[in-house]
């Protein structure tokens, strides 16, 4: 049986960042009826581009200047 542990609420920051108004749309369109509000859905959709990144070192790097 798998043991309980009290969750740890990670340290947040607010960051105001501008969307453009169709990902607003389909955002909302997406989570709309779920029980899931804008920010979770752009804190998992950027943690999972953070771990495919990871995934794939050869995009994680900038081109070295020429």
């Amino acid at each position: 049986m798998e043991k309980f542990k009290i969750p740890v609420i990670p340290q947040t920051t607010s960051k105001c960042i501008r969307f453009p108004n169709n990902i607003i749309e389909s955002v909302e369109a997406a989570i709309n009826g779920k029980d899931c509000t804008f920010t979770a859905f752009v804190i998992e959709a950027v943690r999972v581009a953070l771990k495919n990144l990871e995934e794939r070192p050869e995009i994680k790097e900038p081109p070295s200047p020429k």
